[in-house]
């Protein structure tokens, strides 16, 4: 479980099952067994408005980061108010783009604010994962579903994506993130829960935590 204001760190070796449960989290992946309980609904019972109104309040960076690499950065950012947004202002923002200041700021934050109207394709891979995170920024969502959303940052640029992805969690918010660094896990998160092949084997305040008993748990399941 993982209650508001908290950052929840999950770890393993590839395969553990870490995307698999934030896709679970988000609704995209039916869970095998159980239920799964998102700000307090469970999204395999919900349908149409319902369900819309839960993802617009959930937001995702995927470690394949589904940007649209033929439009430009400013449309793939304005993807993250889609779910709040009516359709017919969805398409016609394509066409003549909306909440730009809004996006720049997004931008700036993530220090691309001069890359607003490239084509996304033209950009290194770092550069794309900033992108998602933009897009996270302007969705401004309660949930924050993250999958490796440091992996080709530079450190610097790293702790500072993981410390914006947690700014929904010190309003009342929540963050879990897949994450392979144990010294952002530490840093960044309150508790670290730890897969092996899709079960819990660690549940742990990332105070109880140093790095070297990560990179062990890491080690022993690789």
């Amino acid at each position: 479980m993982v209650g508001p204001g908290e950052r929840v760190a999950v770890v393993g070796a590839s395969g553990a099952g870490k995307s698999t449960l934030l896709a679970v989290a988000n609704g995209a992946v039916p869970p095998s067994s159980g239920s799964v309980e998102v700000l307090g609904r469970d999204p395999s019972a919900l349908r149409g408005r319902a369900l819309r109104r839960l993802r617009a309040r959930v937001g995702t960076v995927h470690q394949h980061l589904e940007l649209v690499g033929p439009l430009r950065v400013l449309h793939n950012v304005n993807a993250g108010r889609l779910g709040s947004w009516p359709a017919a202002r969805a398409a016609w923002s394509l066409l003549r783009p909306q909440g730009v200041p809004e996006v720049v700021g997004a931008l700036e934050r993530v220090g691309l604010a001069d890359r607003v109207f490239d084509r996304t394709d033209t950009l290194s891979g770092g550069q794309r994962q900033r992108v998602a995170v933009a897009r996270l920024l302007v969705q401004d969502p309660d949930l924050v579903l993250a999958d490796e959303p440091a992996s080709a940052l530079d450190p610097v640029l790293a702790d500072a994506v993981l410390g914006l992805l947690a700014a929904p969690a010190s309003r009342g918010g929540a963050l879990l993130v897949a994450l392979h660094d144990p010294v952002l896990a530490l840093r960044h998160c309150d508790r670290v829960v730890g897969l092996a092949a899709g079960r819990v084997v660690l549940d742990a305040p990332a105070a109880a935590l140093t790095v070297p008993d990560l990179a062990a748990f890491y080690g022993a399941r690789a």
